[in-house]
């Protein structure tokens, strides 16, 4: 069995860093990648449309000047090919490769207590052992098929939209249903209206969606982005969710009536989340203002919408505006006002099974050639429910975590020694603009290894004490906010998965800079919450 001091489980973004930064220490290191390459969520969303919501230069590294420096990002919002071919470029740059093992699925990871060391199986039946195992697997990288009869028997092309196919699709000319309209159908949906002959889109729960504004950007302006790294990345640090946009601090109803609906249209017509995370302050927080506001969004959607039956089911009920993460969308209303599209609510025509030839409703039978699934994912706790993780006295974290993630900090859960969590749930990463929140987490991490190595320690565990403590902190932060009295994957509330029906703290709401300062407290204390030995 091959021993290293650490080994990485994941090679997407928070892998890829942490694993430059541990070998930059000199450390014995290796990162183990169920998939044929690296890139985590952008090996594998690869269907059309799929980009950043976050802005590109805010989003990518900022530990290297040189990788900055030689950098250029060609959109705001960058497609995933550009995202994929950066992060390529990262590893390649800094020579990570060969550090990495693809195709090396992780089936079980069991703590060895006489050991003091981690023994994996990989699927290969190769068995691999560490000191530390430290977790990059992703918050949305554990795709979920529909609980509907017969997805086996369709004929046709079918497949999850995180599993869309490597070589190219044909979708010209072709008869197509999408199963989903949440974030990723969104994006998917204007693209395949252009290019199908017919489109059927199958939608349990509208979302509130807003215009994402795209736009290339330009060499004069990226030479400016350049020159102004140092101000976005201080920007981002300053807000609760890393990204550029700060709220508006005045509350709704200290500003005049026709004041507010010009900074409507204002936020309206802006790019990115900007709508979403740069309104006044209280949108988020206080039910009467998030009513004013959502009706002026079901308004828009209303104005870009030609037949109002189906504008009226694109518009939610059931939430506010920005009480769930907001799909970012280009043209995604105005597809519907195309002749080749059809909406079927399916509240009101449920699907009862899919066929040979397509998708049977109890209103309708629909043949198509393609089937695609937007259906979600188990997110947050999802892919650690996919690998046996084995604690002290044979536990599993799948156990331990059955009605939701029990934690201190995010970082690590009490009976699993020297296991770190990086951006898993309840971290400060999981609820931020990514790039920035993963990257914080792996410098505060890597510290932390250099520290157990400076001082002689080999092992590192937290209390249940402080996870009890952790617990109530998470929850308060979900209290402060709408988005905690709404069913969402925010609030753990997964319903496209059978037994997700109650509350599950799985993110942590408190704000990035909350976070930072609390881990900085941790250290000042020692580390307080860990025991070292």
């Amino acid at each position: 069995m091959q021993h290293f001091e650490a080994i990485i489980i994941g090679a997407g973004l928070t892998g890829i860093y942490q694993l430059h930064r541990l070998v930059e220490m000199g450390m014995s290191v290796t990162l183990v990648e169920g998939a044929d390459d690296l890139g985590g969520t952008w090996y594998h969303n690869r269907y059309p449309g799929c980009r950043f919501d976050s802005e590109s230069y805010t989003y990518g590294y900022s530990f290297s000047q040189e990788l900055l420096d030689e950098w250029d990002w060609s959109e705001h919002f960058a497609p995933q090919p550009e995202t994929l071919s950066y992060l390529n470029h990262v590893a390649e740059r800094f020579d990570l490769r060969r550090h990495m093992r693809f195709g090396a699925k992780v089936e079980s990871a069991v703590y060895n207590e006489a050991e003091n060391q981690w023994e994996l199986t990989l699927g290969s039946s190769e068995k691999l052992s560490c000191r530390y195992l430290l977790t990059a697997i992703g918050v949305l990288s554990a795709p979920v098929m529909p609980r509907i009869e017969g997805t086996e028997r369709f004929k046709g092309p079918s497949f999850h939209t995180y599993h869309w196919p490597q070589e190219p699709v044909d979708l010209e000319g072709k008869r197509i249903a999408i199963i989903g309209t949440g974030a990723t159908a969104v994006q998917l949906i204007p693209v395949v209206a252009e290019q199908a002959q017919r489109l059927v889109i199958f939608q349990r729960r509208p979302n509130w969606c807003a215009p994402l504004h795209n736009r290339q950007i330009t060499t004069e302006e990226m030479a400016d982005i350049r020159t102004r790294y140092d101000e976005i990345f201080e920007q981002c640090r300053r807000t609760p969710g890393g990204f550029i946009h700060m709220s508006d601090r005045r509350k709704l109803d200290e500003v005049p009536e026709d004041e507010r609906r010009a900074f409507f249209e204002d936020l309206y017509a802006s790019s990115g989340f900007r709508i979403w995370l740069g309104n006044f302050r209280d949108v988020l927080m206080d039910e009467a203002a998030n009513e004013e506001f959502t009706e002026f969004v079901a308004n828009k959607i209303r104005e870009r919408v030609d037949d109002p039956d189906v504008a009226e089911k694109l518009i939610p009920t059931d939430h506010g505006f920005g009480t769930r993460r907001v799909p970012m969308e280009t043209g995604y209303y105005e597809a519907y006002n195309r002749e080749n599209v059809e909406l079927i609510d399916l509240n009101e025509t449920p699907i009862e099974c899919i066929t040979e030839q397509g998708v049977r409703t109890s209103a309708e039978d629909y043949d198509v050639d393609i089937i695609v699934y937007a259906t979600g994912f188990d997110a947050m706790t999802g892919a650690f429910d996919r690998i046996e993780f084995v604690g002290e006295d044979g536990r599993t974290l799948r156990e331990k975590w059955a009605d939701g993630p029990i934690t201190y900090l995010g970082l690590q859960s009490a009976g699993f020694p020297n296991l770190l969590v990086l951006a898993g749930p309840q971290s400060g990463s999981g609820f931020t603009n990514f790039g920035r929140g993963v990257e914080e987490a792996v410098d505060w991490t890597t510290e932390l290894l250099d520290y157990l190595r400076q001082n002689g320690y080999t092992r590192i565990e937290t209390t249940e004490a402080f996870e009890e403590q952790w617990q109530g902190h998470v929850q308060e932060m979900y209290d402060l906010l709408l988005l905690g009295k709404v069913k969402s994957w925010f609030t753990g509330f997964n319903s496209n998965i059978e037994g997700r029906d109650k509350m599950r703290l799985v993110a942590y709401n408190g704000g990035a800079p909350r976070y930072r300062k609390i881990l900085a407290g941790v250290v000042e204390n020692g580390y307080e919450g860990f025991r070292l030995s």
